[in-house]
């Protein structure tokens, strides 16, 4: 998968060594001349944030070619460590794109340097090499240390210049580029921190599908079950479809996948159009060519397959299994086999307030784990999980994994090696062991996740039907109010609790108070100037007046423009 080739055939500059493919100093005329290939042509300002750079993707090419600079910087400030640039727009439409960064060891990029990648990406066309050499003072980056960039892209047409413009980007830094092709968001993770950490696994997509088909039949295996697992899979005419096909025949005496939306025809088949995790999730809707039979389940990928739901019918009538489900279902089965494997390993679940209260009741009152709450945005989730020796951690929209500490790693080793016998014991501590492999640690994967839900109902014996009726949801409403300036709400306690303007919270906790097991919060919108709500309450009857009532005094008192909410009819 990883190309090694370069593109050498330009005179090498003043200071650029190709053979070892680092600068000894900054060529600010190189990267300044390059630069001028790449302008802002459409004045479009730039922003880093959780979701990386996404815009449409016409619009890219300058920011791009930038991110190659700041990649090749991030990995000199990481003694030569290989960095990670996934060209992607996720779940977006087709015609947007984006691009992530990614740390040595596949997690997403360190935060302090988001503010680097938004300046760099929107200062003026003659001053990007001294912007680069600011930054590069201001995190002690040693030029002369190897630089070393792993980029991949997703299926979206704008992706082969944008692949081209973070070329561009690399070597004008005097980086090495491998160009990794097509693959899912997670498959770079993986890679990135496979050549890091080589213990990781095997540095190729054929080593992914090796480790994650392995970790599975193992868990097969132990669960007893006879016959083939059966599940649709949504493909959201992305690119997880075609890595599914490519995985399916290490799985085929285990598991017969159903693969739809899989964009055959690009004149018909549109990327996350009508299908996909987002799609499922926002539209509370079966995407095309779902199972429509009782008990039939569909798993639904997005577009660059870091996210996952499920949904099937039950008499008729449309269920969605959602990121909350998905991480019950998984903490349920880990934390049964940890304690049957005897393992003293501290575990717990990250939510955000957007997840069920019904949902956070079931962890806390019938599994008995604790549970932490994030704020928005899965980097915020990663890093509290990581405060567990097992975190689990799924936001609602299907994105989410499960970490295992490195005290755990070793732990669960141990364990492999040691207990070689066939005791419940023995073979509780192989499932964990398997587990740590079939789960991307790096990042939220919707292949590894879908193949976690499927081991588990596996094991367990259930329906989908048996998997919903665990615990019922709240009844919720979320909207949103247009105000003059998103600014002016501020929020605290993992977003559920309003800090300004004054008097709102206090407003908020009373309408709150009026409805059995009522709960709402709101929280400014990251990219316009719309305040969303939340709500939940014992009744629908009542949510609905329970949301109308905050979103008033949200429109009241925080600067509400347009049309005032009006009630339910």
């Amino acid at each position: 998968c990883i190309n090694t080739q370069h593109n050498n055939t330009s005179t090498p500059a003043a200071g650029v060594q190709f053979g070892q493919l680092n600068l000894t100093i900054m060529d600010a005329a190189k990267v300044n001349e390059a630069a001028q290939r790449h302008p802002n042509s459409h004045g479009v300002v730039y922003s880093y944030g959780t979701a990386g750079f996404r815009t449409v993707g016409e619009h890219l090419n300058c920011a791009l070619y930038r991110v190659g600079l700041l990649a090749a910087l991030r990995s000199r400030s990481k003694n030569g460590a290989a960095i990670g640039i996934m060209v992607t727009a996720s779940h977006n439409p087709i015609v947007d794109n984006g691009a992530k960064l990614v740390d040595p060891l596949g997690e997403m990029l360190e935060s302090s340097w988001e503010a680097h990648a938004s300046r760099l990406a929107n200062c003026p066309l003659d001053q990007v090499a001294a912007v680069l050499q600011d930054i590069a003072s201001q995190t002690g980056v040693d030029w002369s240390k190897s630089a070393r960039v792993l980029v991949a892209r997703d299926t979206r047409p704008t992706g082969v210049t944008l692949v081209a413009a973070v070329r561009d980007g690399v070597e004008a830094c005097g980086g090495r580029l491998d160009d990794c092709g097509i693959l899912t968001t997670p498959q770079l993770h993986y890679l990135v921190r496979c050549v890091n950490d080589p213990a990781f696994g095997t540095a190729t997509e054929d080593g992914y599908y090796t480790k994650t088909a392995a970790a599975f039949a193992h868990l097969f295996r132990s669960s007893g079950h006879t016959g083939k697992i059966s599940v649709t899979v949504d493909g959201a005419n992305g690119v997880g479809a075609d890595k599914l096909r490519k995985l399916a025949p290490l799985l085929d005496s285990m598991l017969d996948m159903h693969i739809v939306n899989a964009g055959d025809n690009p004149e018909t088949d549109i990327l996350n159009e009508g299908c996909g995790a987002d799609f499922v999730k926002s539209h509370q809707k079966a995407p095309r060519n779902a199972a429509r039979g009782d008990n039939e389940r569909t798993a639904s990928l997005d577009g660059d397959a870091d996210r996952v739901v499920y949904s099937f019918f039950h008499n008729g009538v449309f269920q969605l299994m959602d990121g909350d489900r998905i991480a019950i279902l998984a903490a349920e089965f880990i934390s049964e086999r940890v304690r049957a494997a005897g393992f003293d390993l501290p575990m717990g679940v990250v939510q955000t307030a957007y997840a069920n209260g019904a949902s956070t009741k079931y962890l806390t009152e019938t599994l008995k784990l604790p549970v932490s709450c994030a704020k928005t945005g899965v980097k915020h989730l990663h890093h509290l999980a990581q405060h567990y020796d097992i975190g689990v951690y799924f936001e609602a929209n299907g994105h989410g994994t499960v970490l295992f500490s490195d005290k755990a790693i070793a732990v669960i080793n141990e364990a492999k090696q040691k207990h070689t016998d066939d005791s419940p014991q023995s073979r509780a501590a192989a499932d964990v062991h398997a587990i740590t492999h079939l789960i991307n640690q790096t990042v939220g994967d919707a292949i590894s996740d879908m193949l976690l839900v499927e081991i588990i109902l596996a094991s367990k014996h259930q329906t989908v039907s048996q998997w919903a009726a665990a615990y019922s949801d709240l009844p919720n409403v979320l909207l949103k109010v247009k105000i003059q300036d998103r600014n002016v709400i501020e929020t605290g306690d993992a977003e559920r609790k309003c800090l300004s303007p004054p008097g709102l919270q206090a407003a908020i906790d009373a309408a709150v108070a009026k409805y059995p097991q009522g709960r709402s919060f709101v929280r400014p919108s990251g990219t316009e100037d719309v305040v969303r709500v939340y709500a939940e309450a014992a009744s629908q009857h009542d949510v609905d007046k329970l949301a109308f009532e905050v979103a008033s005094v949200v429109f009241d008192m925080a600067g509400g423009v347009g049309a005032r909410p009006q009630p339910k009819a």
